[in-house]
């Protein structure tokens, strides 16, 4: 069994809408780093909340199929029990900060699993050096650029020590620089048995990526190794996730 095996999911928000996930089934494997890309409205953010037990426990809607992280089924564990499981990253991170100091952030949640004080610090000194920002331990998070507070973010999730890790969205507002020193980061957590999803619209921000699903529509319509799909122009072209090159650049993303 994988790390995430989502099978034959459907979705919608309410009882007369239309479907956002439309029987939806794929695996991922443990220590593999996925790519989930799609237009804006296709269903993928809807994917995440579902992995994390977002929905069904606290959006409601109307869900059938299964989604197994780790082997435990979302359904039958409450959020708070999911997140030392899968560890969610959203596009902004100033909803996910809220605590004085960059340390405070990463300790909040092995404190409120009421860890010893010794095993907390622990988490708290692993994760900062694995980011790459002791520095920052004692600084406000609200004063820190945009790259910063996102590897704070993530590392108020990695102090959980979750199996999978899922960014939503999380490098679309990153300067190139930001960007590559996230995914040098991601690659090191696979390299350390970690799974990872990566919800991106930046084609070349998921070129770490092992294997890439698409969306359209709800519809998983390629599930494919990433150096194959990331390669097929004209596909990607047509379902409008590459644009036609100009003279002179290369036009990636939506």
């Amino acid at each position: 069994m994988g790390a995430v095996t989502v099978d034959r999911l459907s979705f919608r928000y309410q009882p007369a809408a239309g479907e956002v996930l439309k029987n939806i089934s794929f695996t991922v494997e443990k220590g593999e780093i996925v790519a989930l890309l799609g237009l804006s409205g296709c269903g993928k953010s809807t994917i995440c909340q579902c992995l994390g037990g977002i929905i069904p426990h606290l959006l409601g809607g109307e869900m059938t199929g299964r989604v197994l992280v780790n082997g435990k089924d979302t359904k039958d564990h409450k959020v708070a029990q999911l997140a030392l499981e899968v560890g969610l990253v959203f596009q902004d991170p100033d909803t996910q900060l809220f605590l004085p100091t960059v340390e405070d952030e990463i300790a909040f949640a092995p404190e409120n699993l009421c860890l010893p004080v010794e095993e907390v610090a622990a988490r708290v000194n692993n994760v900062l050096e694995l980011l790459g920002i002791n520095d920052l331990r004692h600084a406000n998070p609200n004063n820190l650029s945009g790259g910063q507070k996102h590897l704070v973010a993530m590392g108020a999730v990695l102090a959980l020590d979750p199996g999978v890790l899922v960014l939503d969205e999380a490098m679309a507002q990153l300067d190139r620089d930001a960007k590559r020193k996230i995914n040098d980061i991601l690659c090191d957590l696979r390299r350390r048995g970690k799974t990872i999803l990566i919800v991106e619209h930046d084609l070349e921000t998921v070129s770490i990526a092992d294997r890439v699903l698409i969306l359209e529509n709800g519809l998983l319509i390629r599930d494919g190794q990433a150096s194959g799909v990331l390669g097929e122009r004209e596909f990607l072209i047509r379902h409008k996730l590459k644009f036609e090159e100009e003279p002179g650049m290369d036009r990636w993303g939506l």
